[in-house]
């Protein structure tokens, strides 16, 4: 998440087609590495019985915040600009890796 965190604070900062693509390729890495992590997490943490409801769980929060971070960007957009909103929403998830980074073992 801290990849990707980096690749969105990125964009504000990029003039040049490349370097889009640059940022772009870090933040489909950085998103291919942190699915299956989430994953495997739930996977040692819960049993085959719980594992369902666990996941669905999990997605439920993934897809709620997919939908709170349109809102969020889109008010925050409308009031401040756009570079603010891709500026909120890289901070936002630098500060979800440091809490994963302080939570998890």
């Amino acid at each position: 998440m801290l990849l990707q965190g980096f690749a969105i604070l990125g964009l504000n900062y990029v003039t040049d087609f490349s370097a889009y693509i640059g940022l772009c390729v870090v933040l489909g890495l950085g998103t291919a590495l942190v699915y299956p992590t989430f994953l495997v997490v739930i996977a040692n943490n819960t049993t085959p019985l719980q594992r369902p409801e666990t996941i669905g769980v999990f997605r439920l929060w993934r897809d709620m915040g997919y939908a709170i971070g349109a809102l969020l960007s889109g008010i925050i957009a409308d009031l401040y600009g756009v570079s603010a909103a891709i500026l909120t929403i890289g901070v936002l998830t630098i500060l979800s890796a440091i809490v994963i980074l302080r939570r998890m073992e």
